[in-house]
């Protein structure tokens, strides 16, 4: 299962979640775990003003939080490495990948 992002993608297997960014300067690797180490899950569907996203939050790491400005449209930034900001046609996919991961977390 794979969802095309703003600048990314987030990919699924059932056991693990691969999101890879499009880089903006040298080129990130992609960022992988395991869907049972995810302590929980944020989205928020992309509509025809704004993008949404999908954020899973770690143990041992700190969540990014939503960005209020005009230009973020109340996403976490780009920088946060377990979030991707997804178009409104995307929304449906990431909202099955979310509800998988949640499945296979436990």
């Amino acid at each position: 299962m794979e969802v095309k992002g703003v600048l990314g993608t987030i990919g699924f297997d059932g056991e693990w979640v691969t999101m890879t960014k499009t880089p903006i300067g040298p080129k990130p690797a992609p960022v992988r775990f395991r869907a049972a180490d995810v302590t929980g899950t944020r989205f928020k569907r992309g509509t025809r003003m704004m993008h949404g996203y999908v954020q899973f939050l770690l143990p041992g790491s700190i969540a990014a939080g939503e960005r209020k400005s005009l230009a973020s449209g109340g996403r976490p930034p780009y920088s946060d490495p377990h979030s991707l900001s997804i178009p409104r046609s995307s929304s449906d996919a990431a909202e099955k990948l979310v509800a998988a991961v949640e499945q296979a977390r436990g």
